[in-house]
């Protein structure tokens, strides 16, 4: 076992609990501390201390000074790089349906072991933002935030919480004299994820949704705003007519990343049941439905989207 309170034992016979680590004290005091020495020989230890971190944070244990030691040791040795994409893939899954995923990346931030792991991520924690629309500030720390808020609003969806994760990649790579605004980031953070994506051998259907969210948050969070055609335009993009169930996945992600900021917690967030609402008015016309006798080919699709933009018109 890698850690003191998952190397306790209990006697059959006796009832009697063998302790040799001093796990029941640490299980008390609320405290991630390894085993032993040999701690260092397995970098994977280092993600799942994270990961254990994501389960019990909420319980209000900490990781024992002398274990983050440990891990900052094996981030500066290098072996992080040695980790198997699928592993680190199925370490970040498991954080992402924890109850707290923040405390997944703080870990490997305090640990320095982000940066080796998930540098797309890492190059989110110093970037400010503007403080009327983040009064966190701290890229990083919204990334926490709407993370942790993901897991509130879609409790074991691990499909919202990986697209509502990665969703503001792209201010990692916003150049410094633009701080604290981050005009494009939304086509910006594409090339992140997708490099994320393929290192770590993510499945598509994650891929896709979070390539939607993060291209689309800003024009779900200003819906209101939109021309219908350019709803329709939204939908298209998101494969959304042909994929109606990502619609509401969406709408949970764009939801987390507005409440995912200090002090709008529990902020409404009318959009997400407007964008579902214009969804199914687009999704209620079909070409079946159509008089398309005197059509061919193209016009038979240019009706198609007047009659829905229509729709989604009468749906306002």
């Amino acid at each position: 076992r890698d850690f003191t309170i998952n190397a306790i034992a209990c006697d059959e016979d006796t009832g009697a609990l063998v302790d040799p680590y001093g796990g029941v004290r640490d299980l008390e005091q609320r405290v991630l501390r390894h085993v032993g020495p040999a701690f260092v020989e397995d970098p994977l230890r280092v993600l799942r201390a994270a990961r254990f971190m994501a389960r019990f944070a909420p319980l209000g244990f900490s990781v024992a000074p002398e274990t983050m030691a440990l891990m900052r040791e094996v981030a500066a040795s290098g072996e992080l790089d040695a980790l198997v994409p699928e592993r680190v893939w199925q370490e970040l899954r498991k954080a992402l349906v924890s109850e707290r995923p923040s405390a997944f990346l703080r870990t490997l931030h305090d640990a320095h072991a982000l940066g080796p792991i998930l540098p797309e991520l890492e190059a989110l924690y110093g970037v400010p933002q503007r403080a009327e629309f983040h009064p966190e500030v701290d890229t990083g720390i919204h990334q926490e935030m709407v993370s942790d808020m993901a897991a509130r609003l879609a409790p074991g969806d691990d499909l919202v919480g990986f697209a509502a994760l990665t969703h503001d990649l792209g201010k990692g790579l916003t150049p410094p004299e633009e701080w604290p605004r981050h005009i494009m980031h939304e086509q910006r953070g594409i090339k992140p994820l997708k490099a994320l994506c393929a290192r770590l051998k993510i499945p598509t259907e994650h891929q896709q949704l979070a390539e939607a969210v993060c291209r689309e948050h800003l024009n779900v969070h200003r819906i209101d705003e939109l021309r219908d055609a350019t709803v329709l335009e939204l939908l298209g993009r998101c494969d959304a007519l042909r994929r109606p169930e990502r619609v509401a996945r969406i709408a949970l992600c764009c939801e987390a990343d507005k409440r995912g900021r200090l002090g709008f917690e529990d902020a409404d967030y009318p959009q997400g049941e407007t964008l579902k609402r214009l969804h199914q008015a687009a999704l209620s016309v079909q070409a079946r439905d159509l008089d398309t006798t005197h059509l061919k080919g193209p016009a038979i699709g240019e009706a198609l989207a007047k009659a829905r933009v229509k729709a989604i018109a009468a749906a306002r």
